[in-house]
């Protein structure tokens, strides 16, 4: 009889035998249950590269404004900034966040609003003692290529560069935008999104509306629409996930509906593997005697 050869499982064939398969000696019943779920896997992958791209309902324009990162609990973690700019179709976006602790985190993202969304490019920088995991993340959606630089756990610096085939539907940077742009009534959205673990690997948000939730500005009620952003994996990781409790926390965000749509908070990690963070609007506070020593009319300071 002539050996045959057996080609090397992957990371997540060895992950998922050792939690048994249908290839252990397991009880018929058993066997049948992991191969519907290897199928179901199979056609998750499968299903995963259709792109569903978010048509354009508000077009972006210039912004500036200022946000907070917190803890859960309050805590000010942050202070940011949100600032954009718009040329013709191109829009130019860049979210920085100043940690009290000396760390930084900065995104830059490039991207197209006619008809649809279409990511071009997006950059991010992450360093300083709030993260793990040093590192940046480059990613040019139009000739898929990815660079992460990152420093490993004994301090060496890596590179990881890969080419691959971006879906249109890549909404590194551009997730607050596409829910001001997605119909509340909608029940269920999937966009695509590039996560450096810190090897590049493709993952789906499945977005889902809540409802709407009342919050208040200066006394006045509003109200917000809720939505939930969960992480699909997919493949085999996908279905192991849960299993072994390794199942990325959900993402909440909340939108002020109407003609112009507004961010208004979110809940979540920030980056792979990251705690829970917060962030909202801030709105600026002035000196005591700003203002109210002035003289009418001058914009002068009474001495």
């Amino acid at each position: 009889m002539r050996p045959q050869h057996r080609a090397t499982p992957s990371a997540e064939i060895q992950l998922i035998t050792r939690y048994g398969t249908p290839y252990s000696k397991e009880p018929m019943k058993s066997r049948i249950r992991w191969i519907v779920l290897l199928s179901c896997a199979l056609f998750w992958s499968a299903t995963g590269l259709m792109a569903e791209e978010i048509p354009v309902r508000h077009q972006e324009g210039l912004i500036h404004g200022f946000v907070v990162l917190r803890t859960p609990q309050g805590e000010t973690l942050a202070d940011g900034d949100l600032s954009q700019v718009a040329r013709g179709n191109q829009v130019t976006a860049k979210l920085v966040f100043h940690f009290k602790d000396g760390s930084l985190r900065e995104e830059t993202t490039v991207y197209s609003q006619r008809r649809t969304f279409r990511l071009l490019t997006d950059h991010v920088i992450q360093k300083g003692p709030s993260f793990k995991i040093p590192m940046e993340v480059s990613i040019d959606a139009r000739a898929g290529q990815v660079t992460v630089r990152y420093t490993d756990d004994q301090g060496k610096a890596k590179v990881e560069t890969e080419h691959l085939e971006l879906p249109t539907d890549i909404s590194n940077g551009l997730l607050f935008t596409l829910l001001k742009n997605i119909r509340p009534e909608t029940p269920r959205t999937e966009v695509s999104l590039l996560a450096a673990t810190p090897k590049p690997r493709l993952v789906k948000l499945a977005i889902s509306p809540l409802g709407e939730e009342p919050f208040s500005v200066a006394g006045s009620s509003r109200k917000a629409m809720h939505y939930v952003v969960k992480v699909e994996l997919g493949g085999l990781t996908g279905v192991v996930a849960p299993l072994l409790k390794k199942q990325p926390p959900d993402i909440h965000v909340w939108i002020l509906e109407g003609d112009a749509p507004a961010f208004v908070k979110s809940e979540g990690p920030l980056y792979e593997g990251g705690p829970l963070w917060r962030v909202e609007l801030a709105s600026p506070v002035w000196p005591a005697t700003a203002g109210a020593d002035s003289k009418p009319g001058t914009g002068q300071h009474r001495p």
